[in-house]
C-alpha cells in the first residue's frame, strides 16, 4: 500500500499542489503554503463546540448517503475541502489544539448522525502537553468503545499519529516537539494498532507515508514541522482513497 500511495502522489502532486503554488520570482526554491485558517482559528473552545454541534445537527437532519466524519485536532480541521475524496459527504469535527481527552468528551456532538465511516486522528497535542502514553492509549480505548456503542453499524478507522519535523521544525512550540522523539510516536502507534486489532476496528497507518530517511516528517509535506502542507494533504487524501477502494473490494469478495 505504501508504494502505491507514493506512486500516485508523485503522479498527482503536480496538479494538486504545484499548480496552486506560485513560482518564486528570484529562482529560489518554493516554500510550502500554509492552509487557509479562516475565521475559525480565532474561536474559543466553547464557540468551536457550538459550531460543530450545529454542523452535526445538519448532517443528522439531511442523513446523507456515504457520510464520513473526521474527528480530531487541527490536522483534521485544516484538511482542504477540495482535497477530500469526492465520493462521499464529509463532516469535519476537528478542533485546533484538541487532545484525546477533549475529543472523548465531545463525541456526543454527532451522536444523531448515521456515518458510514468515522476517521479518528488524535494524540499529538497530548504528547506536546506532556500526557503519558498510558493515558493517551486509555483515552483512545474509551473513544473506540464509545463510537462502537453509539454507532454500531459504522466503520471506525483509527489513524496513526503523524511524525514531526524534529530539528527542521519551525513551529512556535518547537522546543516541545523536540522533547518528543519520533521513535516514541512509532512505539505509541504500534500500541494503538494493537488496541484497534483487539477492539476489532480498522487501523490506517499513515506514519510511514510521511517520514524521510531520518524518520522525521518530510519537509515538503509540512508547513512548520507539525502541520501539513497541501502536498501532505494530497498524500493523506490518496491514502483515504486507496483505503476506501480496498474496503469496497473486500466487501464484494
Amino acid at each position: 500500500m505504501l508504494a502505491v500511495i507514493l506512486l500516485i502522489w508523485q503522479q498527482q502532486r503536480s496538479t494538486a499542489f504545484f499548480s496552486t503554488t506560485p513560482s518564486p520570482s528570484d529562482g529560489s526554491q518554493s516554500q510550502a503554503v500554509a492552509p487557509e485558517l479562516g475565521p475559525r482559528h480565532k474561536l474559543n473552545y466553547q464557540q468551536w463546540l457550538d459550531i460543530l454541534q450545529k454542523e452535526a445537527n445538519v448532517a443528522a437532519q439531511k442523513s446523507p448517503q456515504r457520510l464520513s466524519i473526521m474527528a480530531g485536532d487541527s490536522l483534521s480541521l485544516w484538511f482542504p475541502i477540495e482535497l477530500l475524496p469526492e465520493d462521499r459527504y464529509w463532516l469535519n469535527q476537528g478542533i485546533s489544539g484538541e487532545t484525546s481527552y477533549g475529543l472523548l468528551k465531545r463525541l456526543d456532538l454527532f451522536d444523531r448522525t448515521q456515518p458510514q465511516i468515522i476517521f479518528v486522528m488524535i494524540g499529538i497535542n497530548d504528547l506536546i502537553r506532556g500526557v503519558s502514553d498510558e493515558v493517551i492509549l486509555d483515552n483512545q480505548r474509551q473513544i473506540i468503545s464509545y463510537l462502537r456503542r453509539v454507532h454500531p453499524k459504522t466503520q471506525i478507522v483509527i489513524q496513526s499519529i503523524l511524525p514531526h519535523g524534529d530539528k527542521e521544525a519551525t513551529w512556535e512550540g518547537r522546543e516541545k516537539l523536540l522533547a518528543i522523539t519520533n521513535s516514541r510516536i512509532r512505539q505509541l502507534n504500534q500500541q494503538l494498532q494493537n488496541i484497534a486489532t483487539k477492539e476489532d476496528v480498522k487501523y490506517l497507518d499513515l506514519y510511514p507515508l510521511f517520514t524521510n530517511q531520518q524518520g522525521n516528517l518530510r519537509p515538503e509535506f509540512s508547513t512548520d514541522g507539525l502541520h501539513l502542507s497541501p502536498t501532505g494533504y494530497v498524500v493523506w487524501r490518496t491514502a483515504l482513497q486507496i483505503y476506501s477502494q480496498m474496503e469496497l473490494e473486500s466487501q464484494k469478495n
